[in-house]
């Protein structure tokens, strides 16, 4: 009896998304490679890196080869900046201007495969149609350009046109794509990174820019509550990395020490459900009426209220 197939999601959330290494490893601990994965966002880049054939751990050394030392780090996003002052005033790091293509090459480079045809693992990257008024899931093509729209944060980075679709941050309205797997899968274990905002330093009142990203994350969670309904994945993971800020992502191994219970905590739960899925199968293949056709088995965790 074969195990099942796992289809992984990862969700949007800023830096919280380096808490997707953890539960990538315990997948690959348990000798799990998922069948399918889907990403919005920063899960999207992480998407990429995996389908693309990176395990957890090389991700992981990849993330604090990038984010680890902040003054490397630092370095790195000075390049970034505008040359003139006439570049600033019209496509440079002003609000919103920021390319999105240009911090992914710089941070992720060749990490991330070029087009979807490289990839050994089949990938939907979730990005949202501005005009279009709803998601896009980007499954053929341009890899890098496709992350790129997928991690375009309004009035932070510039929009991405592809085939003629301006597209966005795949978390305005897909924070969590349960229902973007590019193949069919017998489980769906998901990782949701968004949270509800917390008070950061002591101060009673948040500045503009958390103020921002904590009224998107507030609405993600909305969103992602509705999508649970009526898609609930078999395993929802959500690392307790309520603490981290969108931008955070120079407090890496911080963020990755705090999200690392999530990793045993997944390895036992979804342990727990392939074992009960190929468990099932079984009985379905010895029963005299079942034996001359097995349909997927879609099995969920008794307790739902159960989180990493």
């Amino acid at each position: 009896m074969s195990e099942p197939r796992i289809g992984l999601v990862l969700g949007g959330g800023g830096a919280r998304g380096i808490a997707h290494v953890p539960v990538i490893e315990a997948l690959d601990e348990l000798g799990v490679r998922p069948a399918a994965i889907a990403g919005t966002s920063i899960g999207a880049v992480y998407g990429a890196g995996r389908a693309g054939g990176l395990t957890g751990a090389e991700l992981r050394a990849v993330t604090l080869d990038r984010f680890g030392n902040r003054a490397a780090a630092l370095a790195r996003l000075w390049t970034l900046r505008p040359k003139k002052f006439a570049d600033l005033l019209s496509s440079g790091l002003g609000l919103g201007q920021i390319d999105p293509e240009k911090i992914l090459a710089t941070f992720v480079g060749d990490e991330i495969r070029a087009t979807f045809g490289e990839l050994t693992i089949p990938l939907a990257v979730v990005a949202t149609d501005y005009y279009g008024g709803g998601a896009a899931s980007l499954i053929s093509g341009d890899l890098r350009r496709a992350v790129a729209a997928s991690i375009a944060i309004p009035a932070v980075f510039r929009p991405v046109v592809i085939e003629g679709r301006v597209l966005v941050d795949g978390g305005v309205v897909d924070p969590v794509p349960v229902g973007a797997l590019p193949v069919e899968v017998d489980l769906i274990v998901a990782v949701d990174i968004a949270s509800y905002p917390e008070p950061a330093g002591g101060k009673a009142l948040p500045g503009a820019l958390e103020v921002m990203f904590g009224a998107s994350q507030l609405m993600q969670q909305q969103i992602a509550a509705a999508r649970f309904e009526r898609n609930p994945p078999d395993v929802l993971i959500r690392p307790p990395v309520n603490h981290v800020r969108a931008l955070d992502f120079l407090d890496a191994p911080k963020i990755l020490a705090a999200a690392e219970p999530a990793k045993e905590e997944a390895k036992r739960r979804i342990g727990r459900l392939i074992e009960a899925h190929m468990a099932e199968s079984v009985r379905a293949l010895e029963s005299p009426k079942k034996r001359r056709w097995l349909p997927a088995v879609r099995l969920r965790e008794r307790s739902r209220g159960e989180t990493a």
